[in-house]
């Protein structure tokens, strides 16, 4: 009996990777692109901690007598709780994305 015209069962790649012409191509391209995703958050954190640390240094100067402008404290607690503000507006911006990630039907 000949089974010529039966051809065997091969697996299939990812999902991801049907009808791209490089996977690995897309492979580099979507790690750059969490790269870039993750240095965002890095950079919006370094701010906040730079921001912290300028404002407990200005309160340590001014408390110990040797701030020279009094101003400059509260605009370091103004900048710092602006920076906090766009990381926690960054945050909620991300959970909402991926929230509406999870929704979507394959």
């Amino acid at each position: 009996m000949e089974t010529g015209f039966i051809t065997p069962i091969v697996r299939w790649g990812d999902i991801g990777n049907i009808g791209s012409a490089d996977s690995r191509e897309n492979k580099a391209r979507s790690n750059d692109q969490m790269a870039l995703f993750g240095d965002v958050f890095k950079t919006v954190i370094g701010q906040v901690k730079e921001a912290q640390a300028d404002v407990e240094t200005k309160q340590y100067l001014l408390s110990t007598g040797q701030l020279d402008d009094a101003h400059t404290l509260p605009i370091a607690e103004a900048k710092a709780g602006l920076t906090v503000d766009v990381l926690l507006t960054l945050r909620n911006k991300t959970l909402e994305a991926y929230n509406e990630l999870i929704k979507i039907n394959v």
